[in-house]
């Protein structure tokens, strides 16, 4: 879930950056920012910007062991993504500078950023707490092989050429576990509410407000259609059972890291308790996103 800190504003005197090393304008941008960090006597962790990707590079592990109070990353909502998984068991806030198209988690674009960081540096800022999902691989003697860790989605899909998959959904743990059913197609997206503007979306799936405790379930490209995305409380596990015993089954997370099923594994799927900090600027709202990225109930003419 998204809720405001009410805890006292952090003082944010060293900060860490990651980006893209091909996107455009990032010298200038960099210019921009080192001398608005010069003009706050802000310390720059590391100034190098680095192609995103896992694992990390030492410079990055380095500069955030010995303490950043900040992670800014430049790029698009992929760029912003890769950063929060990286500092979220170290309860860093990240702020994302929107150097890419959509933007939809990044809360600064390229033309504000002074004024931006001038918000930040005053205390002028809200702080959201993103809600996380994790996702287990587990064998068929109920052994755990690996764990992911998603602010956006996991996918679970076919690898190599389009192919319909057959996979078994249940819902809860134990004694209270029940069969939501089959579901034939080209895989499944399972989301938190941050996520449900992603992939989810474009797949059918509905849009859902970041306060919402919820996990969903949306089938990419079902192949019947009585089979329709599904919400589910927070609370609940979420099992994805492969029916198709020749594996070549794929957990994409966050449409970055990716892992390969194995014969007979399952991916048991729940609400982890590592939340992710967004620093937001004053005036960007969920809903003011909505109109400006999707242009949501606007009609054409620009009336109400």
């Amino acid at each position: 879930m998204i809720t405001a800190e009410n805890s006292p504003r952090p003082t944010f005197r060293r900060i860490g950056l990651v980006g893209k090393k091909d996107q455009p304008n990032l010298d200038p941008v960099l210019q921009r920012l080192r001398a608005v960090f010069e003009a706050n006597e802000v310390e720059v962790a590391f100034q190098d910007i680095l192609q995103p990707g896992d694992p990390p590079g030492p410079d990055v592990e380095r500069a955030l062991d010995n303490g950043v109070d900040l992670l800014i990353t430049l790029g698009g909502d992929g760029t912003l993504l890769w950063g929060a998984r990286l500092v979220a068991s170290r309860d860093i806030p990240v702020l994302g500078i929107n150097l890419g198209h959509m933007g939809f988690l990044t809360s600064v674009t390229q033309e504000s950023i002074e004024e931006a960081l001038d918000s930040l540096f005053r205390g002028d800022f809200v702080m959201d707490c993103r809600s996380t999902i994790e996702a287990a691989l587990v064998g068929e003697g109920g052994e755990t092989r690996a764990r992911y860790l998603a602010l956006n989605d996991f996918v679970i899909h076919k690898r190599g050429m389009a192919r319909v998959t057959r996979l078994e959904l249940l819902v809860g743990e134990g004694d209270q576990q029940e069969e939501v059913g089959g579901l034939s197609g080209d895989g499944v997206v399972l989301s938190t509410p941050t996520g449900s503007t992603a992939y989810s979306l474009s797949a059918g799936g509905p849009i859902v407000a970041p306060g919402m405790g919820c996990i969903i379930v949306t089938p990419i490209c079902p192949h019947t259609l009585a089979v329709r995305p599904l919400v589910i409380s927070a609370e609940e596990t979420v099992t994805v059972i492969p029916l198709d015993r020749a594996g070549a089954l794929v957990l994409t997370v966050d449409g970055q890291q990716k892992a390969l099923l194995s014969v007979g594994e399952s991916v048991v799927i729940g609400q982890s308790p590592t939340q992710v900090r967004l620093v937001r600027i004053p005036g960007q709202t969920f809903f003011s996103t909505l109109r400006q990225k999707l242009n949501w109930a606007i009609e054409p003419d620009g009336g109400p």
